[in-house]
């Protein structure tokens, strides 16, 4: 009946957003940027690169501490639409990035809305995304953040080997 096949599609389409998840980064994990390897790692578990996007709100994205790192302010409003990449992650990767970032010290995982630039990925039972559209996805941002960060210089897009000249020192440079 109509009925049953309508509960089944959503039974799947629950089954599959259980199973992946999206998540927007905008900073070393990008692609050419120090840490992207990660996200390929299967022991980290499993991550797909679905396209380009930048955030719907203005959020600063600074970089600071004496390691250079990338910090999205959870401060929507200020600074630029932020420049990224959305992955399709399992729970594997999820739990992997959460841990990466020191959420919650470090990092809260909070959901963004996004304006697809490009989209190469294709989601289980949906259809290809055009450029344009919205859609959500989880980024890291952090609300623990020292009183000068809002004041320093804001980045739509960031790069580790940029112009701004602070160069991302990896974990294994640092004493």
């Amino acid at each position: 009946s109509q009925e049953h096949r309508s509960v089944t599609q959503l039974g799947v389409c629950l089954w599959s957003s259980v199973l992946m998840t999206r998540v927007f980064v905008y900073g070393i994990l990008k692609k050419g940027q120090p840490n992207n390897y990660r996200m390929f790692d299967n022991n980290n578990g499993k991550a797909e690169y679905l396209g380009l996007a930048f955030t719907i709100q203005k959020y600063p994205l600074v970089i600071t501490t004496k390691d250079n790192i990338p910090f999205l302010l959870n401060i929507p409003g200020q600074g630029h639409r932020v420049h990224g990449e959305i992955y399709k992650v399992d729970d594997q990767m999820l739990k992997f990035l959460d841990t990466f970032k020191s959420v919650p010290t470090w990092y809260q995982r909070t959901v963004v809305q996004l304006e697809v630039k490009e989209w190469v990925g294709k989601m289980e039972g949906e259809e290809k995304v055009s450029p344009g559209s919205i859609t959500d996805a989880f980024v890291y941002t952090t609300t623990m953040y020292e009183p000068e960060w809002p004041s320093l210089p804001c980045y739509e897009s960031y790069d580790s080997e940029g112009d701004h000249g602070l160069k991302y020192r990896c974990r294994e440079e640092r004493d």
